[in-house]
């Protein structure tokens, strides 16, 4: 009688990490309030569903080769909504901030705000600071928030701070550079992004980047953001990846 062999136990394949070629990914995740009213739900009950997505993105982006991530949470142009929708991020970004700080370091993400913190409550700047501060030496994913921020806004920013700098000495008027104004960008110590997602339909960056993203490629979603898939994201780097990137020169 032949003897029957023993089956032995599998160890799963992990999915090995896909490189398209992009480092930073921005994104403007538009299209929350549209996804909730067309199932007649309140506006925040949309950002809600979108903060929901951030995780699902930002828990994959390591393994398709992204190291640098910045979201467009709230703009300088958001304040002019109505003081309820207002009011609610603000509770809403304090609430999520906190409670993901600790998943979001276990797997090694690097959290970091961007954006005019001045106008913000002090008990959210308070939470932003520590929770910079807790997780800076992670490095599988950097990840930006942009809140209270306007692409305008960080250069004027950046060029008062320039001139103070050459009024008092730190720097010559002669010495100002491309590299003089990124050091002084919200950004800095980042790299500028790759490519520029948006959702939603719209194709405009509406004050998004404005310096950092001069060379970015750009994607325009119809999808509404809370419907944005990892999928939908492997596609878009798919395409990217078939670009040929030249930044004004010229490839033979």
């Amino acid at each position: 009688m032949a003897l029957q062999s023993k089956k032995t136990a599998k160890t799963p394949v992990q999915p090995e990490m896909t490189d398209y070629g992009v480092r930073h990914v921005a994104i403007i995740m538009d299209g929350n309030g549209r996804w909730a009213k067309k199932r007649g739900w309140p506006r925040l009950a949309g950002h809600r569903k979108g903060a929901e997505q951030i995780k699902k993105i930002v828990r994959e982006a390591p393994d398709l080769g992204i190291r640098y991530m910045t979201i467009y949470a709230f703009s300088t142009e958001n304040w002019k909504r109505s003081l309820i929708e207002v009011l609610g991020l603000m509770k809403m970004f304090r609430f999520m901030i906190r409670r993901e700080a600790d998943a979001l370091s276990a797997e090694g993400v690097h959290l970091r705000f961007i954006g005019d913190r001045s106008r913000l409550d002090p008990a959210l700047r308070e939470t932003m600071d520590t929770i910079e501060a807790r997780t800076k030496t992670n490095t599988r994913l950097t990840l930006a928030v942009a809140i209270n921020y306007g692409g305008r806004d960080e250069l004027r920013r950046a060029a008062a701070q320039l001139a103070l700098d050459c009024a008092e000495g730190r720097i010559a008027a002669e010495d100002i550079d491309d590299d003089a104004l990124a050091a002084r960008l919200d950004t800095v110590g980042m790299p500028d992004p790759d490519l520029v997602i948006r959702t939603s339909g719209e194709t405009r960056i509406s004050n998004f980047l404005s310096w950092q993203a001069a060379y970015a490629e750009y994607e325009f979603t119809e999808t509404l953001w809370p419907d944005f898939t990892v999928q939908e994201l492997t596609d878009i780097l798919a395409r990217f990846s078939s670009r040929e990137r030249r930044f004004g020169g010229v490839k033979t």
